[in-house]
């Protein structure tokens, strides 16, 4: 029998995140988030409870005890009502299974699931920056010479030669500065050079690294062009080949419906299904949870006597009647999902198997346990108010087998079922 597809597969984790979205919605509504900041604001309080305790003078320990009790006390009820309030939550899920599909219309229109290809931009736009260059550094001014001026006057005969040393010293001064300043230009024009000679290497090593991630980007394009073509291109043919009504086009179809179908995750269920073209049929089997793995508390509890938190857990009967009714509402919300999604009437009669995958408590050996064993023909399942029904008087009018004791893996009788 078959399982999910691409198309199906795709569709499926659009509704957990839908039903992940919806789920914190109704956390929301229901003051769930009120309660677990309340939670946490008690807690808070018994750790600094406890802080102050630890800090207090023996004079004052009673007080602090005190408090610190009263905040432990505080935190643990407030945790308890968080649990409880998800406790309640889970169940009135399983308890809605039926009616948490009725106001959904499964038809699923083809055209919604074409893709568009989306680039992201492009990682490397560092690399598309040229490295700019250098400006030249500009010229040193030159030093100039300065001479003594000419002594006048009777210092022009007296002060002759002390004139010449001057004029000797600041030519000297002149051309050591003259050499500093040869060296202090040679010294900045390489610097500049050598600079100038490390930007042209990065520049070149940055072109060759723009160029390699433009061709890598470039080729990543093309994939994700590649694949969405692909994908379309099969979405396609299958809207093509539903519309001829081909078997693998409607069982592809059905298998992106049934994906479509998104359980509470305490509670999931998994098909397999095959059509049959030659009677229009469709065989259905849903796997749903084992009795095992069916939630069976009923509520924690905490004591401030005792200091400890408990659970209470659902009586046998309790269990016995939410899980068997649990069963019945999958079995008419997968004939619902079904033929409300076949627009066209391509499937004329369902047949249908709830049943689980468990351990045999007798043998320890895996055993398949149907609970329900039940076929339909359309145009009678329809004409069925679901949103009224109680679910296994339903199934006692379409003449299902069905397991007295579901909980106690009592297997549905497979002689005598007949089609409604």
């Amino acid at each position: 029998m078959a399982r999910r597809g691409f198309f199906a597969e795709l569709q499926y984790q659009s509704r957990v995140a839908a039903k992940e979205r919806e789920r914190a919605q109704r956390d929301a509504q229901r003051n769930y988030l009120a309660i677990v900041r309340h939670s946490e604001q008690a807690r808070m309080a018994s750790e600094r409870a406890n802080t102050q305790l630890s800090k207090a003078a023996i004079s004052e320990r009673k007080r602090f005890e005190k408090q610190a009790l009263e905040a432990h006390n505080a935190a643990q009820e407030a945790s308890v009502a968080m649990r409880n309030e998800k406790l309640k939550q889970m169940y009135e899920e399983i308890e809605t299974l039926l009616a948490a599909t009725l106001g959904v219309d499964d038809f699923i229109d083809l055209n919604s699931l074409r893709v568009d290809v989306f680039h992201p931009p492009f990682a490397r736009a560092d690399l598309e920056v040229p490295i700019s260059q250098q400006s030249r550094p500009p010229n040193l001014i030159a030093p100039v010479l300065t001479r003594p001026s000419t002594p006048s006057g009777l210092f022009r005969f007296f002060g002759k030669k002390k004139h010449e040393e001057a004029v000797e010293s600041a030519q000297r001064s002149f051309e050591q500065a003259t050499l500093d300043w040869r060296a202090a230009c040679r010294e900045i024009m390489e610097h500049y050079q050598k600079a100038e000679k490390e930007r042209t290497r990065d520049e070149l090593k940055r072109a060759e690294m723009l160029i390699i991630h433009r061709e890598l980007y470039a080729n990543e394009c093309a994939v994700r062009e590649s694949d969405t073509s692909e994908s379309n291109g099969k979405l396609a043919e299958l809207i093509a080949n539903l519309g001829y009504g081909t078997a693998d086009a409607i069982q592809e179809y059905i298998s992106i419906v049934l994906a479509n179908s998104v359980y509470p995750e305490h509670f999931q269920v998994s098909h397999e299904f095959e059509f049959k073209a030659a009677i229009a049929e469709l065989s259905l089997r849903v796997l749903v949870p084992a009795p095992s793995e069916f939630p069976e508390l009923k509520a924690y509890k905490y004591s401030n006597a005792s200091g400890r938190m408990s659970t209470t857990s659902l009586s046998q009967k309790e269990c016995r009647e939410r899980y068997a009714g649990a069963i019945h509402q999958v079995a008419l919300r997968s004939f619902h999902e079904v033929f409300e999604s076949d627009r066209r009437g391509l499937i004329k009669t369902i047949s249908l198997e709830v049943a689980t995958d468990t351990i045999d408590p007798a043998t320890g050996q895996r055993m398949n346990v149907p609970f329900v064993i039940v076929a339909a023909e359309r145009e009678s399942f329809l004409t069925f108010d679901l949103s009224a029904v109680v679910p296994a008087l339903t199934l006692g009018r379409m003449g299902a087998a069905v397991s007295k004791n579901p909980y106690g893996l009592s297997p549905a009788e497979r002689a005598g079922v007949r089609r409604s």
